[in-house]
């Protein structure tokens, strides 16, 4: 194992390379995840932490104003009884509650590793993008049910002037929200706070939607209300579609393919590289890992390879955002008629 060395790249930690065994204690581990690391000033918080930090932030702040318009928004359909601006309000609801299992998550993802969870807890936040996910689907049933029953029974709606004005606070709480959560979500790589910013901009429009409703129930047309709820219900559709495609990416490990020749790249510029094997990234939480192979000179003695995967590691964790450790394995470059030396392994692959 190499050395551990500061960078402004977060609490990584050189992993092993394929030569020496052994893993640090929880006492090294501890005081490397809560001491600051970086080129210029130890005075500054680990960004690891830092992003877990602003990912706390953006979901309390979120909460609370999301919390705000959904209250207002409920004063105002108990006076009117208008079903579009209900599941609005439901909606809304829904997607300021989730602020809980993801703030769990954050919590979780913070912890140190274990013998158990070796790679630590930051799967949690892949798990709260699914509650999320579910979270959306049951307040698109609840607004169907609510929109079809009123179409079963028409009724009118009153406190017109109300609605729309709780219908414009809607959309400006929401869309203030999802630009909050969808900017710090990308910069901290979460994707489901980048799922949940969805959620909260789809929400905006619907409450441009109950806005129309209003705007029908005015003129005196009934059926308005429950049919924009109803259009609320495919605006939710929607928006679950594109949460999950994002949020089950990530959970089957998917990285953006320009993260990977980027990190392919940054290794062929190391010198004492000759080749880049097999390269893989994964996300945990909002923090990547790679494991990678490099062919180095087969003449090389173990420490000029080890040496060549320290820096190997060092040019990706510069070269990628987010990465926080690399697990690098040198493989000689092969000799003329020189057997494979990975032959032995050959009936362990899986076909």
């Amino acid at each position: 194992m190499s050395d551990r060395h500061p960078h402004e790249h977060g609490s990584h930690e050189h992993a092993p390379h394929g030569h020496a065994p052994g893993t640090p204690g929880l006492r090294h581990r501890l005081a490397h995840l809560l001491t600051p690391h970086s080129h210029e000033t130890a005075g500054k918080l680990d960004p690891v932490l830092e992003s877990s930090a602003r990912g706390m932030r953006a979901l309390w702040v979120s909460l609370a104003v999301l919390g705000a318009t959904a209250l207002a928004q409920a004063v105002v359909v108990a006076a009117s009884g208008s079903v579009a601006l209900l599941g609005d309000t439901v909606h809304n609801a829904a997607d300021a509650l989730t602020a809980v299992p993801l703030g769990i998550a954050f919590v979780l993802g913070r912890r140190a590793a274990t013998r158990r969870f070796t790679y630590g807890y930051g799967r949690a936040e892949d798990l709260a993008g699914l509650v999320i996910v579910l979270t959306i689907a049951a307040s698109a049933a609840f607004a169907a049910w609510a929109a079809v029953g009123r179409l079963l029974d028409p009724r009118p709606v009153t406190q017109v002037p109300a609605v729309a004005l709780a219908a414009l606070l809607g959309f400006a709480g929401n869309e203030w929200v999802a630009r909050y959560r969808i900017r710090v979500g990308r910069e901290i790589g979460s994707a489901a706070l980048v799922a949940d910013g969805l959620h909260a901009r789809t929400d905006g429009f619907t409450s441009l939607a109950v806005l129309l409703g209003a705007g029908g129930s005015a003129l005196g047309w009934h059926l308005a209300d429950p049919l924009v709820g109803l259009a609320i219900t495919a605006a939710i559709v929607l928006v679950l579609r594109d949460a999950a495609r994002e949020v089950f990416r990530r959970v089957l490990d998917a990285v953006d393919p320009a993260l990977v020749d980027r990190a392919e790249h940054a290794v062929r510029q190391v010198p004492g590289v000759r080749a880049v094997g097999e390269l893989r990234l994964r996300w945990i939480g909002h923090r990547l890992r790679a494991e990678l192979t490099v062919v180095v000179d087969g003449e090389a003695t173990l420490r000029q390879a080890h040496a060549i995967a320290v820096e190997t590691e060092h040019a990706l964790l510069h070269a990628v955002p987010r990465l926080t450790a690399a697990l690098v394995h040198a493989d000689p470059a092969p000799l003329p008629g020189e057997a494979d030396p990975h032959l032995a392994l050959a009936h362990h692959a899986t076909t």
